[in-house]
């Protein structure tokens, strides 16, 4: 069986009713960047960013995965599929997909504030005092900008063996995620679902279908199913 690599980012999660942060303007459902995502805003203000995220996994429970996941799911029938997503949700994982990396950290998930390593399953609110097994304060396991990225490596590794990778909802314009096209092989085929343009030089070597998450997933999965 080929190897199909999914990387996906935020627009694939906008099509079932999660909001984005918006380049343009810095902001995250009116919160600046730089209070909420980023290692200076947890020294700052660890109050407002533990109930920024807090409100984001509550708003997570009333959320389903929508068709594109279903079908990117619906490709392991026919193919090995290895999703490197950007999202911090768990919609691949609802949908049904079995492999599934998150480069930028899990939002049901939380970590101390003083070692990556030590990682927990988290369903509910984190609130000031909780504590790991280490006594530092819980913190979202998110990777924040500024961060470093620790499964890039792994992600690397990943795209290199891809026969076909499809980049879905995600304006490139993220690094170090961005950067991963540059692993392909000559031989992979590079396919593009996103409704606009977007600068990333992809060397002229994609296929641009230029549909929303679902109708573009809904006719790729059609071109590939029959294959």
């Amino acid at each position: 069986m080929k190897n199909i690599v999914i990387l996906s980012g935020a627009g694939i999660s906008a099509e079932s009713g999660i909001q984005t942060f918006r380049d343009t303007d810095g902001l995250w459902e009116n919160h600046s960047i730089k209070d909420v995502a980023t290692p200076a805003g947890w020294r700052k203000d660890r109050t407002l960013v533990l109930e920024f995220y807090n409100q984001r996994r509550r708003q997570l429970k009333d959320v389903k995965p929508n068709k594109a996941h279903e079908l990117v799911k619906a490709l392991e029938a026919f193919y090995n599929v290895q999703i490197i997503t950007q999202n911090i949700d768990d919609l691949h994982e609802r949908a049904g997909s079995t492999n599934v990396l998150h480069l930028h950290g899990e939002l049901n998930k939380s970590r101390s504030a003083n070692n990556a390593k030590l990682i927990y399953s988290q369903d509910g609110d984190i609130n000031i005092g909780d504590k790991a097994e280490d006594d530092a304060q819980l913190r979202p396991h998110i990777v924040w900008f500024g961060e470093d990225v620790p499964l890039m490596s792994e992600a690397e590794k990943i795209v290199k063996e891809a026969d076909i990778l499809i980049v879905i909802g995600t304006s490139m314009q993220v690094y170090p995620a961005a950067g991963l096209v540059r692993e392909i092989s000559a031989e992979c085929t590079l396919v593009v679902i996103n409704p606009n343009d977007t600068d990333f030089d992809f060397n002229g070597r994609a296929v641009h279908i230029k549909e929303n998450a679902t109708k573009g997933m809904t006719y790729l999965y059609n071109e590939l199913a029959t294959k």
